[in-house]
Parts: structure tokens; C-alpha cells; sequence
């Protein structure tokens, strides 16, 4: 993979020590991917980290900006502790994936789904934790994508629509998908469930891996709980009948 953090670390070890940034300290040209008339993508450490073991592989649109603070102040700190590079991507990824709001939804929905049951864990929360061998997580675009300096939400631009982030999806995203594609592949909103639609009708995915009707599970997003209660039952039953 392309970008990694050997390539950025003289950029994070420059950086204060601290345990958050603010936008103006990260959105900055040495952390710049790429920028195509009103969308920018920036660096993140986290997306680097590809557990190929995983039995659940959840899939989020793009890093917003906490997650990018979150997984570059990780890393300063991993370069503060002298840990080994290749140490890093791991302990990042640990830090940052669906850090706050989003990951304390993503558990509360996975709990009442049953998914720890059939795993045979406690909770869903040690997907995050103890038991994060279970668990893949990634981004279509690994990248943290703004759009006129805002978190990028999948809709504007429509994301197969944009050829820049397109591209991005296809070079990062696919292959993994080819490493997991017999794990439970949980899509967080529409715009990602839009991407495993096309893969599953290009035969790449089958459809019962697929947690199809999962809400997005921001706090901004106001259907997510109907959402959630409509594709509750399906839900259920795929993960029942799933082989782990």
C-alpha cells in the first residue's frame, strides 16, 4: 500500500505532543494526499493496519476529521515511545477506527443484532478490544476526504460519480474486499452499501456476507434508528445463518 507512515513520519514527529490538534495544524500541505477542484484527502495512520484473519469486516465511507486527529496523535505518541515503525499502523488503527460516538453506536446496534452470541463473546464491545482478531475495519477511501474543508458525507459528490475518489476506492478498498470477502461485511450507510450492491451484482460478493440495511451510525444521521428497526429482522437472520 501506497502512503504509509514511513513516508509522513518526519511530518507527525514534527508535531506537538498532544492528545488532539486542531484542523489547521493537520490540514496541511505536508499531510495533503490529494486535492481535485473542492475535494481534498488527507493523510491518516490508521487505514494501513489489514487483519486478513477477521471474521467481521465493518466499512465506513472516509475518515472524518476525528478519526484523522485521533490516528496521527496516536502516532506522535508511538514515535515519542520509540515504537518500532511497523509496530505503528496496528496501535493507530486500535486507536482511531470509529473512534467516539461512532464506534459506542456501531456496539450498542451490533449487541442487539446478537452478533457477540454468535461469536461467542461477551459484548460487542471487545471487537474493539480484547478480541479485535475478530475484527477488520476499514474506509472505501482510507483517507480523511473534506469537501470545501468539511468531512466528506458520500453524497456530495456522489461517490461513483467523482473519478478522483473513485479511484481511490477501487486501489484500496477492492483488494481488501478480495482478502475478506467471506467475513460478515458490515456497510455503515447507504453510500457504502451502494458500492457492495455493485460488487455483489458483478459477482464479486455474495449477499448473504453482506449486512445489507445497516444505518450509518452517526449521531447527525435522524434515520437511523427507523432504519435500524426496518432491516432488524433481516439482519438477524444473516448473521444467524452466517459460518464463522
Amino acid at each position: 500500500m501506497p502512503y504509509l507512515i514511513k513516508d509522513y513520519y518526519d511530518t507527525i514527529k514534527g508535531l506537538p505532543l498532544k492528545a488532539s490538534y486542531k484542523k489547521e495544524e493537520l490540514m496541511i500541505q505536508e499531510l495533503l494526499i490529494e486535492e481535485q477542484e473542492q475535494i481534498a484527502l488527507y493523510y491518516c495512520t490508521h487505514n494501513q493496519h489489514i487483519n486478513e484473519c477477521a471474521k467481521v469486516f465493518i466499512v465506513g465511507i472516509t475518515p472524518g476529521f476525528n478519526q484523522m486527529n485521533k490516528s496521527i496523535a496516536a502516532a506522535r505518541l508511538c514515535i515519542e515511545e520509540n515504537v518500532p515503525l511497523e509496530a505503528m499502523p496496528y496501535l493507530c488503527k486500535r486507536e482511531a477506527r470509529f473512534e467516539g460516538s461512532l464506534r459506542k453506536n456501531i456496539i450498542s446496534m451490533l449487541d442487539e443484532l446478537g452478533l457477540a452470541n454468535k461469536l461467542g463473546i461477551e459484548h460487542a464491545a471487545a471487537l474493539f478490544e480484547e478480541r479485535d482478531d475478530l475484527l477488520h475495519t476499514t474506509s472505501m477511501i482510507p483517507f480523511a476526504a473534506f469537501v470545501k474543508g468539511k468531512n466528506y458525507t458520500g453524497h456530495q459528490p456522489p461517490l461513483l460519480k467523482s473519478d478522483l475518489l473513485r479511484k481511490y476506492v477501487e486501489t484500496f478498498f477492492y483488494p481488501q474486499v478480495d482478502l475478506l470477502k467471506d467475513a460478515l461485511i458490515i456497510p455503515l450507510g447507504k453510500s457504502v452499501e451502494e458500492i457492495l450492491k455493485l460488487l455483489i451484482n458483478e459477482g464479486k460478493l455474495k449477499e448473504e456476507n453482506c449486512l445489507l440495511g445497516f444505518p450509518h451510525p452517526s449521531g447527525a444521521n435522524a434515520h437511523r434508528y427507523e432504519q435500524f428497526a426496518n432491516h432488524k429482522a433481516e439482519m438477524i437472520k444473516k448473521i444467524n445463518k452466517k459460518n464463522f
